[in-house]
């Protein structure tokens, strides 16, 4: 087989929702990236769900969230419900906050959403070079490279790409993972499941109480399109080879002899729960499922994975153009681990609390128990919303200045968001015109937000990209800041340092942008 040779600055390996965000964030920033997907094709299933109002923020920041918004399910459908049977009358429901409806803390709004509608979406973001059919098989680090060998199976010849760095979202069975010999923490393979995609007319169960999710006894039912169209998925039976489909979804709808469902497609697949126990081999970096795999019942592990890219590609785009040191990228694992560590603890409280839910219920139908109408869930209407998890994300790391302030203990951090100032976190939204956000300030390049422009304009910000931004005066003792104060903005939305008045010395922004990206100051 002949061997073909190319190269890029960033090598993207997965062609998934992380790594096609990756890709329309390397474009952003001027880097010359390639992505590889070892599949000919986009995914036809549905997968992932759920858009949560933080990636709908960066992707309001690409400018793509209109159009995924366009292409997604109305806000009543951020809801879940749980019935007997999807004929059934619900026993309890919940909303998805921040998507159900716009919540204050944001400009966004998060939507219900099938992946094969919003990848679509994410190729045509960008340009930069996309090759399917191609596979890893290898990859090599070099001193000052990666040198991957890839199979293109579509041309029948191997390629050898050289470069600078390697971004890793080839999901949960990760080759290069694998080949980097990184181990993982967590419970791993929770369960093997099915996903049963098919058409039916389940209109008269469900217009009039519309969900993005509907749990039942007999396996879980999501609408795909608003167009039309249907999954459901159940733990795999034993003899999946030789299952009726059709006629066990039809069971399960509650309705075997009125409705006849066609089967489109099954996919098995195994759930997993897992942390990588490193994010970052050299050149090499994991992102999205290649680092850390979560159960997907709250929709957190594809919104985890565009959180770590958002992270992460500003860093490489300032170690490539030479205003940040390699040291940086340091800062990528020490801040997105223990996030991921945090996402796979609630998304298994969260599997753990339906399971209770499901079971019950079952027990009760198959003992004749009596079932009462409505089921009082054990959480609260907040609990699928997880704010805290979320938008309340705190990082701390050598990109982040702290300034000995102690921000304010939500009653629980995993679903209850408190806005705040302080650095590590995500900069608050904040009106600054009637449609323009504190979180639309934000680009590529870091944001300084003062209510005193003309004074910090003095400072010297070369070689840093840097865009100072009136903050209105009324929004200063939210952020702790006094008439001259200032906040300075990473571009992934997180504080990087703050300044409560005017600063020590001329050289007080330059020394912060130095100390966040570890660059060597032009003399």
């Amino acid at each position: 087989m002949p061997v073909a040779n190319a190269g890029a600055d960033v090598l993207i390996v997965g062609g998934g929702p992380v790594g096609l965000t990756a890709r329309a964030l390397m474009e952003r920033w001027g880097v010359r990236a390639l992505l590889v997907e070892k599949h000919r094709k986009l995914s036809p299933f549905p997968r992932s769900r759920l858009v949560n109002v933080r990636s709908m923020e960066i992707f309001r920041q690409l400018g793509l969230a209109d159009k995924i918004t366009a292409d997604a399910f109305a806000p009543e459908y951020g809801r879940v419900r749980f019935r007997d049977t999807l004929r059934d009358r619900d026993f309890a429901t919940a909303a998805m906050v921040g998507v159900d409806a716009p919540v204050p803390e944001s400009p966004a709004i998060g939507v219900v959403t099938s992946q094969d509608r919003l990848e679509p979406t994410l190729l045509a973001a960008a340009d930069a070079h996309l090759r399917f059919g191609v596979e890893l098989v290898d990859l090599v680090e070099e001193a000052e490279s990666v040198v991957a060998l890839l199979v293109d199976h579509r041309r029948g010849e191997k390629v050898r790409v050289r470069a600078r760095y390697v971004i890793a979202a080839d999901g949960a069975s990760s080759t290069v993972r694998q080949r980097l010999g990184i181990d993982t923490t967590g419970p791993g393979a929770i369960g093997d499941f099915t996903t049963v995609v098919f058409d039916a007319d389940l209109d008269r169960w469900c217009t009039r109480r519309p969900a993005g999710v509907y749990f039942t006894a007999h396996g879980t039912f999501l609408p795909l399109y608003p167009g039309g169209g249907w999954a459901w998925f159940v733990p795999t039976p034993e003899d999946a080879a030789r299952a009726d489909w059709p006629g066990l979804v039809s069971r399960a709808i509650g309705a075997s002899s009125e409705v006849q469902a066609d089967v489109l497609r099954v996919q098995h697949w195994v759930m997993n729960g897992f942390v990588a126990e490193r994010f970052r081999h050299g050149r090499i970096l994991l992102a999205g499922d290649a680092a850390h795999a979560v159960p997907i019942i709250g929709g957190l592990g594809m919104n985890a994975g565009i959180a770590d890219v958002h992270n992460l590609c500003w860093k490489l785009a300032g170690v490539l153009q030479g205003w940040a040191e390699p040291s940086l990228l340091e800062t990528y694992e020490t801040e997105r681990q223990p996030v991921a560590q945090q996402t796979l603890h609630q998304a298994v409280a969260n599997t753990q609390l339906l399971l209770q839910v499901q079971n019950r219920r079952r027990e009760q139908l198959r003992t004749g128990e009596a079932a009462p109408a409505q089921v009082e869930l054990p959480w609260s209407e907040q609990y699928f919303a997880q704010l805290g998890l979320v938008l309340g994300v705190t990082y701390h790391s050598a990109a982040v200045l702290t300034d000995g302030s102690t921000p304010p203990e939500p009653s629980d951090p995993g679903t209850d968001y408190v806005p705040t100032a302080e650095p590590g976190r995500r900069v608050p939204h904040l009106w600054l015109t009637r449609d323009r956000s504190t979180l639309d300030t934000l680009g590529e390049w870091f944001t300084l937000l003062t209510p005193d422009p003309t004074h910090w304009e003095q400072q010297t910000a070369a070689p840093w990209p840097l865009h100072i931004e009136a903050l209105p005066i009324e929004h200063t003792d939210l952020c702790g800041l006094r008439p001259h104060g200032a906040l300075l903005v990473r571009p992934d939305g997180h504080i990087g340092a703050r300044w409560r008045d005017r600063p020590p010395s001329d050289a007080t922004l330059h020394h912060a942008l130095t100390a966040i990206t570890r660059s060597t100051a032009p003399r």
